[in-house]
């Protein structure tokens, strides 16, 4: 990650970019804002720093890869599975999202398992 000291929202390139991870959990206290959020704070200032550009590409990457199994697990709830996946998944977004921001807040990228790559990076 670069040093720049330029401010994005008020925070350090750093502490933005370790918000934009952390921000997925705003859907445990209002549904699909971590959905959206993540996204705009990306689309805000992809084009002034690199950093956050790569932090919201993974992000975006793994956001849209869990609504597609969303989605699957949705279909399969027809054979009971899918409320086990959906639990899975909840789990493994919550453990993603802290993972990737601890990572962030170290200055590093962390690329999401199990996200399919719709954004390069």
């Amino acid at each position: 990650m670069t040093t720049e000291e330029n401010m994005y929202w008020g925070l350090t390139v750093r502490t933005y970019c370790t918000l934009i991870h952390v921000s997925q959990l705003t859907s445990i206290i209002v549904p699909g804002l971590g959905l959206i959020l993540p996204i705009i704070m990306w689309i805000a200032h992809k084009d002034q720093n690199e950093d956050i550009d790569k932090h919201g590409r993974v992000t975006a990457n793994w956001l849209i890869s869990l609504v597609i199994y969303t989605v699957i697990c949705g279909i399969l709830l027809l054979i009971i599975i899918g409320g086990f996946g959906l639990l899975i998944l909840g789990i493994l977004n919550l453990i993603f999202a802290i993972v990737a921001a601890l990572k962030a807040n170290n200055g590093e990228l962390w690329h999401y398992p199990l996200s399919i790559k719709f954004f390069k990076v």
